[in-house]
C-alpha cells in the first residue's frame, strides 16, 4: 500500500481545503494510506508537541496566523514537520501549497529525507492583468517559481496556468496539468423531485421566485459588488439573487446592497452543510461568478454538474470550462455593464437557461469529474513509487 503524505489546510474553508479533502478521500477509497499534515495548534495548551504516530492519519502543525489566504507558522512547525515525515515514512509527500513561508523549504526538507515532492498550485490568477488584483496575484506566480522548479512534479488546473510557470522558467516536463473535479453523483440534477428534508427546506426558504446565485467568499477578488449593482440596476421582477457565504466585505455590501420589492436580494450566509450547498444548486436557474482572479473554480465545477446556467469571467481557468457553448463568458473588465445585458435575457428566457444548464452538467461529465482527476493523480504518482 502507497503511502500519501498530504501537507494541506483544513480550515478556514476555501477552495484549498475543499480540494485537499476531496482528494485524500478518493485516494483512500482507491486504497492509499494517506497522512494529513495540516496547520492546527494543539487544542491542549499544555501539549506542545506535534502528533508524530505512524498510524495518526491527522498531524498537526503549530502555527501563529492563518487566514483563508495565507498562514504563518511557528518557529517550531518546519522542525516538528520533518520530525512528522521521518516517522511516518511516505513514499510521497504532496503539498496542496498553502501560501506559506514553509512551502519554500519543501524541496530542501524532502531532499534531505529523500522523498519525491510534489505540488499542486493554484493561487488564483487572470492571464491578462486587468486589474490591480490581478496584477497582485501575478506576483505570487513570480515569487513562487524559482522554488517550484525544485519540485518533482507540479500539477496546476489548466493550460493557461502552465503557461504561465513555464515563462516564469519551471520547466515544462515537471508540470502537469490535471483540472479541478468534482462528484458527479452528489453534485447532479433533482431529477427525481426528492422530498428529502434538506430540499425541502430551502425549497421553503428560497420561495418561488426564480433564483440567481452566487456561492464563494464575499472578498474583493470575488468582485461581487459588480454583480449587485447590476442586479439592481435591472428589472428582475420574479426573481432573487441569493448570496451564500461570507468573507470580509460582506458587511459593508449587505449594507449598501438591501432588499426592495422591486430588487429582491437574499443574504444566505456561510453554508456549511454539504447536503444543503446541493440542494441550494438544485433550485438555482443562474450561478454567477464575477471573479477578477480565479484559479479553477469548484464552485462553478459543482453549479454546472448539478444542471445549473452559469456566467463566469475568463479569469483564471474557468473560462476554458465554459468554452463552446458550456456557460456564458464575461470578461474581467466591464462586468456590471456585461451583466445588465444579459439578466434580462436569461430572465425572459427560461428555456436557454434550461440548455445552458444541460450542456453545463454534459461538460463536467466529459472532462471534469473527480474520477477522471484522481485517475490523472494516479499517473503521475506512478512516476514517483
Amino acid at each position: 500500500m502507497s503511502h500519501i503524505a498530504w501537507l494541506g489546510k483544513k480550515s478556514p474553508f476555501c477552495g484549498n481545503v475543499s480540494y485537499g479533502l476531496s482528494t485524500t478521500t478518493a485516494l483512500k477509497g482507491r486504497g492509499y494510506q494517506t497522512s494529513f499534515i495540516h496547520f492546527d495548534n494543539p487544542t491542549d495548551s499544555g501539549n506542545s508537541k506535534t502528533s508524530l504516530l505512524a498510524n495518526d492519519p491527522d498531524v498537526s502543525l503549530p502555527y501563529l496566523i492563518k487566514s483563508q489566504v495565507y498562514t504563518i507558522p511557528s518557529p517550531r512547525a518546519q522542525r516538528e514537520l520533518r520530525e512528522s515525515l521521518e516517522r511516518l515514512k511516505p513514499d510521497i509527500v504532496h503539498a496542496s501549497l498553502t501560501l506559506s513561508p514553509l512551502d519554500f523549504r519543501l524541496p530542501d526538507l524532502c531532499q534531505q529525507i529523500r522523498v519525491p515532492l510534489l505540488a499542486t498550485f493554484h493561487p488564483p490568477f487572470d492571464s491578462s492583468i486587468r486589474s490591480l488584483t490581478a496584477s497582485t496575484q501575478q506576483l505570487t506566480y513570480q515569487l513562487y517559481a524559482p522554488s517550484l522548479s525544485r519540485f518533482n512534479n507540479v500539477i496546476v488546473f489548466s493550460d493557461k496556468q502552465a503557461e504561465v510557470l513555464t515563462k516564469l522558467g519551471v520547466k515544462e516536463k515537471s508540470i502537469a496539468v490535471i483540472p479541478n473535479g468534482v462528484d458527479a453523483k452528489l453534485w447532479a440534477p433533482n431529477t427525481n423531485e426528492s422530498a428529502e428534508s434538506e430540499l425541502l427546506k430551502v425549497q421553503k426558504r428560497l420561495g418561488r421566485k426564480r433564483t440567481f446565485l452566487y456561492m464563494g467568499r464575499i472578498a474583493a477578488e470575488k468582485n461581487v459588488e459588480a454583480l449587485l449593482k447590476a442586479w439592481k440596476a435591472t428589472n428582475t421582477e420574479g426573481c432573487q439573487l441569493v448570496i451564500v457565504g461570507d468573507g470580509p466585505l460582506r458587511p459593508t455590501l449587505e449594507n449598501n446592497f438591501l432588499s426592495t420589492q422591486d430588487s429582491k436580494i437574499l443574504w444566505w450566509g456561510y453554508e456549511a452543510d454539504l447536503k444543503t450547498k446541493v440542494a441550494l444548486l438544485q433550485c438555482t436557474e443562474v450561478f454567477i461568478l464575477p471573479s477578477l482572479v480565479e484559479g479553477l473554480s469548484l464552485a462553478l465545477l459543482e453549479a454546472m454538474a448539478t444542471g445549473t446556467a452559469c456566467i463566469a469571467t475568463d479569469a483564471g481557468a474557468d473560462g476554458e470550462v465554459l468554452k463552446d457553448g458550456a456557460g456564458i463568458i464575461l470578461s474581467t473588465e466591464g462586468v456590471t455593464s456585461q451583466l445588465k445585458t444579459l439578466l434580462p435575457v436569461l430572465k425572459e428566457h427560461p428555456f436557454l437557461t434550461s440548455e445552458l444548464g444541460r450542456l453545463a452538467r454534459l461538460r463536467v461529465l466529459d472532462q471534469y469529474t473527480l474520477e477522471k482527476n484522481i485517475d490523472s493523480l494516479e499517473n503521475v504518482y506512478k512516476k514517483f513509487l
